[in-house]
């Protein structure tokens, strides 16, 4: 593999502005610490009032995105919540009031890591074998909570890229005013719809856990772009969900980029983690890769896509000393013209991470045609150091012609980049 420069690194400087849990604020009576904080922003004279909104904005203002605006949103929602009377609330208290009910959160402060890439839903104006791209990364802030970001970018017909800049301001999506929000509620188990803001891109938008079940975190999502037939496209992503104190599988789906739902797998193998869906179906059948013992890599099949009640068939067992401990896919398998290429991970001695790969046929993917004796790519030297020591993993790799452009989490705590031919990766298989 040839490991290029470019590298990605958690950054306590990308910042989003995020409202406090509002477990603390419930209750409408005078006499909830919520309502206490409103009455003593009120009692403020209107010099006071202006004074200290002036110092907030003097703050925050140039480090959010439409800050002022974000503040009237958050004032309304605490409104609704303590079922204020506020026809004689000026606008400068009521974004005051928002201020208090907000903080800066550093999605990215600890880690970015365990990143996937599929290609973008705009092509137009692609040339030369050049494609563009969106890649979904996970991000570890305050709390250890983990967060879905993304980046878009174009990758040349060779497997270099560029990704696209960065603003300042990063913006969290919103559900949309038909989704459930509280958490814990039967209603919220059922999915939830997200959308970004219109005027912020892709790359500065950042999805953070809603629901009960993914309050711990929203991990390591792998990304597919799936072809239901015709030319119908629909990106789908499989992540697991942290309560805290549980796990489960869900779904990620999204036709633009704009607009997301957010739903469990149903069924027995939905309890599991690191399922990877397969990019069409196959005879008829959705099919998925998932490690349903802890330990050894099965094939699922299902009639629905957000059902998964099939233990499986097993696929791969670890074989070779590097991958001794567990083995788990690296993403979805990609079609190629020798079978379905996938990548693998493996853990070996003190805990250490490696990328594999296998060749699976293309016509019944339960059948292992080759995989790799010795490991794609394990951390070495500077790579070996980080949040979580001695990692390599990835969540997905994009084929571009006759090459694969592989991100990968190194450590725990940056994302590299990798590229090797298709031809070379089947070599290295028996």
């Amino acid at each position: 593999m040839r490991i290029l420069e470019q590298r990605l690194h958690a950054d306590p400087s990308r910042v989003v502005l995020r409202p406090f849990h509002l477990g603390w604020q419930g209750g409408a009576g005078g006499g909830s610490r919520a309502a206490r904080l409103v009455k003593d922003v009120l009692s403020l004279d209107e010099a006071d009032a202006a004074d200290e909104y002036a110092r907030v904005l003097h703050d925050f203002e140039e480090r959010h995105w439409q800050t002022e605006q974000l503040f009237e949103e958050r004032y309304a929602e605490v409104r609704q919540a303590l079922d204020l009377d506020d026809g004689a609330i000026p606008p400068i208290r009521r974004r005051l009031i928002g201020a208090y009910f907000c903080h800066e959160y550093t999605y990215a402060a600890a880690a970015l890591m365990n990143p996937s890439i599929v290609p973008h839903p705009d092509q137009s104006g692609m040339v030369d074998g050049a494609q563009r791209f969106v890649m979904s990364l996970r991000a570890v802030g305050e709390g250890h909570i983990s967060s879905i970001v993304f980046r878009e970018g174009v990758v040349y017909e060779d497997g270099t890229f560029q990704l696209w800049p960065q603003s300042a301001f990063a913006t969290a999506m919103l559900p949309d005013a038909s989704a459930p929000l509280a958490a814990g509620s039967n209603e919220s188990d059922q999915g939830v719809w997200l959308h970004r803001h219109a005027e912020s891109s892709l790359s500065n938008s950042v999805i953070f856990p809603i629901t009960e079940q993914q309050r711990g975190g929203l991990e390591d999502l792998r990304l597919v772009r799936f072809d239901h037939g015709d030319g119908e496209y629909e990106w789908i992503g499989t992540y697991t969900a942290y309560s805290g104190s549980a796990i489960r599988s869900e779904l990620l789906r999204t036709r633009d980029f704009r607009r997301f739902r957010l739903e469990p797998i149903q069924g027995r193998a939905g309890r599991n983690k690191g399922m990877a869906l397969f990019p069409q179906t196959i005879d008829g059948r959705y099919a998925m890769v998932g490690r349903q013992d802890g330990k050894n890599l099965f094939l699922l099949r299902s009639d629905r896509l957000d059902c998964w009640d099939d233990d499986g068939v097993l696929l791969m067992e670890p074989k070779f000393p590097w991958e001794f401990v567990q083995i788990g896919n690296c993403g979805s398998p990609i079609l190629t013209d020798q079978g379905w290429l996938l990548l693998t991970h493996g853990v070996g001695a003190m805990r250490k991470y490696a990328l594999g790969c296998a060749l699976l046929d293309r016509d019944d993917p339960s059948k292992v045609i080759a995989r790799s004796k010795v490991p794609l790519l394990t951390a070495i030297d500077a790579d070996r150091y980080g949040y979580v020591p001695n990692v390599v993993y990835t969540c997905g790799a994009l084929m571009v012609e006759d090459n694969l452009l592989v991100p990968y989490g190194i450590s725990d705590s940056a994302v590299g980049f990798a590229t090797i031919g298709v031809d070379d990766i089947l070599k290295l298989m028996e």
